[in-house]
């Protein structure tokens, strides 16, 4: 298809968007009632693959797919294969998976491409071999948002290499909920942090048009309030104000949408009472009416058939799927069966459901097609040589493994280690490459140590490959059992240095549900032993959420906060420990103290109140560095500003230690006084340099009407006249708005 181009011979978006438009009234018109509602269902790769499809050359079953294709009319194909275990494939595999369901579609009445999705939540999660980055609360840790755009560049490069078009990524719920065993894939807690880096992602990812060859189409998920369950388990219910909603959770899915994501997937839980598939206030009155939606929303895995057996907000299937679809669901993961396509044909003929509320979400998920391209002449992959996991995008991807570590702490300079060091390794987390990565990677869960690539080095490994010293190793114990401590002490006492290497164990979604942020007793014994040897001890810890560390952090000489940060994060770890690499993350999250004492960085006034205090381990944005920043003159351009006008700052930012680095500078706002109380301070900017010892830079951030207004007492956006303060740093700055 040739680009849309206006009078001057310019394309141009607009005139694209229309003629778009134009091509899905058209084709619509030719649809039967079947056809469309095919369009509305999305199933299971298991409904259309071989059960021996290792074996085959062809991993698809004809007979299968031209049923799900010319009987069901099958709008969009997920998953990857799932026997033995779902799990990372060859290039070469997943290009005839996606050829041989793009040739059966042109076999069609219509020849209506089928949509294929997966999840490729930090890099090209099931294809082997590709670049696998640090997670989303990792890549938050960096604050760099031109690596999360080269994220998104190098993911969809190699899924369309793969032949996948559709990401379910990214997270756009934040993660507030630290039990939650989903917090890993958000971009931590802070509204701003979330919002610029997963727009960032899409941008990458998408482009100004997604239907070039090395663009691929987002997903935003789980909208909207999954992230923040009381209880911190996976799939339970949140209770959420609708101005709570507003101000915190709601912000970062408008900016996805404004960035140009194209689908949205739904909340697979409830939010006050409501679960999240069958929330029209949610799903059309918000996203639609408010936010100007264009898009489609998908449901989540079976979750319209939960209406039914699981929430008992519906009397049947049937009944589930009538509630759903009025709610504003467009397509249903179902994913099993074609159970929603004769359930909702059904309900169409009985006139309980309006032809033209399919007309409406067939709609969306044609256009979405059209935009991707997938109804043009299929063109050859990209070359896997130039296109995936190339030496640039492997550099890329160290450089966000080092910017995602956190020095929490140093004492006495401890770090950086000599390369002639002494060092005795062990824990869990030591020597795993599935304890660098987590979930959703290669496998579901990730756990499946003997997937992972060879040619990657766990913690254990890339210190052996750098030492010109002494490394022991005992693991000690495992994630939740003794093994061999006393032997692990026996060999401490022969080194000089300790790296106690603990964590969490890979998962995702429900299994990884826990009860309590303490780590397994196993561990902390092997902590204790380790401390009581008398060596300095430098605690890394690894995992997807902050499991309590406090007193192993107290006595520690260092410690190293490592989260997920992917493939090359064991080889990020040893630069940093061996001092090539001059550490610079700093924390998405608050880290909390007590496993019931988790106090949000954005605390409002109360919660600092008589004997409240805000008493993290490690605060929000904490992170130091083998070189040391000091911020100074921190000013307002103007002390008074009109209503309407933007706010410009300036603060210089000085290295004044012996090494270059780079800092994170943190700009936060407080409003003094407000018809709502107001957060003790939220963060509105961010800039991330790199300084030579001894350079100052003086750096400029402007602040809009948007970055001072709240949600109001009759839940709409507000800017009140008043009194601000700023802050970076320790330094302090105020200005009085007008009206």
């Amino acid at each position: 298809m040739e680009p849309i181009k206006d009078s001057t011979g310019n394309p141009t978006k607009k005139l694209a968007i229309n003629a778009t438009d134009h091509q899905v009234r058209e084709l619509l018109a030719q649809m039967t009632l079947e056809e469309k509602v095919g369009q509305m269902v999305q199933i299971d790769y298991s409904l259309i693959g071989t059960p021996d499809y290792l074996l085959k050359d062809s991993p698809v079953d004809r007979q299968k797919l031209e049923l799900a294709i010319s009987k069901y009319h099958v709008g969009s194909i997920l998953n990857a294969p799932m026997s033995p275990d779902n799990k990372a494939q060859p290039v070469a595999f997943w290009q005839r998976i996606t050829a041989a369901i793009q040739q059966a579609s042109t076999n069609s009445r219509l020849k209506i491409p089928v949509l294929y999705g997966i999840d490729a939540i930090h890099g090209a999660t099931y294809t082997q071999g590709a670049t696998l980055f640090p997670q989303a609360i990792s890549m938050a840790a960096t604050f760099n948002t031109e690596l999360s755009f080269k994220e998104g560049e190098i993911t969809a490069r190699e899924l369309r290499a793969s032949g996948l078009p559709w990401n379910f990524s990214p997270v756009m719920d934040i993660g507030r909920q630290a039990l939650w065993p989903r917090l890993w894939e958000t971009y931590g807690e802070d509204v701003h942090l979330a919002t610029t880096l997963g727009t960032a992602f899409i941008k990458g990812h998408q482009g100004s048009d997604f239907s070039k060859p090395d663009k691929a189409a987002t997903c935003l998920k789980h909208y909207v309030g999954y992230s923040f369950p009381i209880n911190g388990k996976d799939r339970t219910p949140a209770w959420i104000g609708e101005r709570m909603l507003r101000e915190y959770f709601l912000p970062a899915f408008e900016a996805g949408i404004k960035a140009g994501a194209p689908s949205v997937m739904v909340n697979s839980a409830e939010v006050d009472g409501i679960p999240g598939h069958a929330n029209h206030h949610y799903l059309t009155t918000i996203l639609r009416g408010e936010m100007g939606f264009k898009g489609f929303t998908v449901s989540d895995w079976e979750d319209i058939e939960r209406l039914y057996t699981r929430d008992k907000l519906a009397a049947s299937p049937r009944e589930a799927v009538k509630i759903a679809v009025l709610a504003g669901v467009d397509m249903s993961m179902v994913p099993f069966d074609f159970s929603f396509y004769d359930l909702l044909l059904d309900l169409v003929r009985s006139g309980e459901v309006p032809e033209a509320r399919i007309d409406e979400a067939v709609s969306r998920i044609l256009s979405v097609k059209f935009q991707l391209g997938l109804f043009e002449p299929q063109q050859p992959p990209l070359p896997i040589d130039t296109h995936f996991a190339t030496p640039e995008a492997q550099a890329i991807n160290l450089q966000a493994a080092h910017e995602a570590i956190v020095l929490a702490k140093n004492d006495h300079g401890i770090l950086p280690l000599p390369k002639s060091a002494d060092i005795f390794v062990t824990g869990p987390t030591a020597n795993l490459l599935s304890a660098l990565n987590g979930g959703w990677t290669i496998t579901w869960q990730g756990d499946n140590e003997s997937l992972y690539p060879h040619n990657k080095l766990t913690v254990l490994g890339a210190l052996q490959q750098q030492t010109s010293g002494i490394i022991g190793y005992r693991q000690g114990s495992s994630f939740d059992a003794e093994v061999d401590i006393s032997k692990a002490v026996a060999e401490a006492s022969k080194h000089a240095v300790i790296l106690l290497c603990l964590g969490e164990k890979p998962y995702t979604e429900t299994p990884g549900n826990i009860s309590s942020l303490e780590l397994p007793a196993a561990q902390n014994k092997l902590a204790e032993a380790m401390l009581a040897t008398g060596k300095p001890v430098i605690l890394l810890i690894l995992g997807g959420r902050p499991r309590i560390i406090t007193s192993i952090a107290e006595q520690a000489s260092g410690v190293l906060l490592g989260f997920l940060p992917g493939m090359e994060g064991g080889r990020a770890i040893a630069d940093i420990l061996y001092g090539a690499y001059n550490p610079d993350g700093k924390l998405p999250i608050s880290y909390p103290r007590s496993s019931n004492g988790h106090t949000l960085y954005d605390y409002k006034p109360i919660e600092s109140f008589d004997s409240n205090t805000y008493h993290p381990l490690y605060p929000f944005g904490h992170g130091l560095s083998y070189s040391s920043f000091a911020t100074s003159g921190l000013t307002v351009a103007s002390p008074r500003i009109k209503t309407g006008e933007s706010v410009h700052v300036s603060v210089n930012v000085h290295n004044t230690g012996k090494l270059k680095g780079k800092e994170t500078v943190l700009l936060y706002l407080h409003d003094v006084a407000a018809s709502v109380t107001r957060p003790n301070r939220q963060l509105k900017a961010f800039k991330k340099v790199a300084l030579e010892a001894g350079q100052s830079e003086r750096l400029e951030f402007t602040l809009t009407p948007q970055d001072l207004s709240f949600i109001g007492v009759d839940l709409k956006r507000i800017v009140e006249p008043g009194d601000f303060e700023l802050f970076v740093g320790t330094e302090k700055a105020k200005f009085t708005l007008t009206e």
